[in-house]
């Protein structure tokens, strides 16, 4: 069995003649430690796809399984446990809070899973250890990024959900979060999944998912992946 299986996923919002289908049999299955990049055009379904799989929404009719647990049949408190424990999300305004300091923030996150992790640590994998005590308005766009990604990464979820993750951010910087997110995978064996605008992270993935109008249209295993060096932004 694989790691993720998405088995015939459909959403749809309103009814009658107000329905909106925003995805449509929605199929594809993903291995542990990989990471997939999902790309689509605007309102194609990928962030309806995502919020799914986190357990932040539900699907209409269907089957999502992730590590063997049926997401689609957990009532409300095990939807709740599942996006606390098993899942880390990463978004591309980085949802940090404002009146608690990058070493806070991520001690938050540690707190309310009861993980042992230590959020300095958390911050040191980042390049942030030395900017722990600055509130996000003292921090850059890519700093604030970085963050988030402590922040998920300090509850050591099976699984890495992000949100266009690079979009707000200049080429360089960028870059040094995918740096980030292909260390969950390559070194720690986390599965990362990246929704995005960006066609040239395609050459980065283990998989490569097109989703065009609610349908997964196809799904393409990538042998040699590129190296970030290689990527032209």
């Amino acid at each position: 069995m694989a790691f993720i299986e998405f088995a015939d996923v459909t959403k749809t919002y309103g009814a009658g003649a107000g329905e909106v289908h925003a995805l449509r049999g929605a199929t594809f299955t993903i291995e542990q430690g990989q990471l997939v990049v999902i790309v689509g055009q605007s309102g194609a379904g990928k962030t309806t796809l995502l919020n799914i799989l986190g357990g932040m929404d539900t699907a209409t009719s269907g089957t999502v399984t992730v590590g063997g647990a049926d997401v689609t049949a957990m009532n409300r408190r095990q939807l709740a446990l599942y996006r606390r424990h098993d899942v880390g999300f990463v978004f591309q305004f980085y949802n940090l809070i404002a009146n608690l300091t990058a070493k806070e923030n991520v001690e938050l996150a540690a707190q309310l899973t009861g993980s042992s992790a230590d959020p300095l640590e958390a911050l040191a994998q980042v390049g942030l250890e030395a900017r722990q005590r600055n509130f996000p308005a003292q921090l850059s766009g890519g700093e604030q990024q970085r963050v988030s990604i402590a922040r998920a990464l300090t509850k050591r979820p099976q699984l890495l959900l992000c949100d266009e993750p690079t979009g707000a951010l200049d080429a360089e910087t960028g870059k040094s979060v995918l740096r980030l997110l292909l260390d969950a995978t390559r070194q720690r064996k986390q599965t990362v999944i990246i929704i995005t605008h960006n066609s040239a992270l395609t050459a980065l993935a283990d998989q490569v998912l097109r989703l065009n109008s609610g349908l997964i249209v196809s799904a393409e295993a990538n042998e040699h992946p590129a190296s970030i060096d290689e990527i032209e932004w």
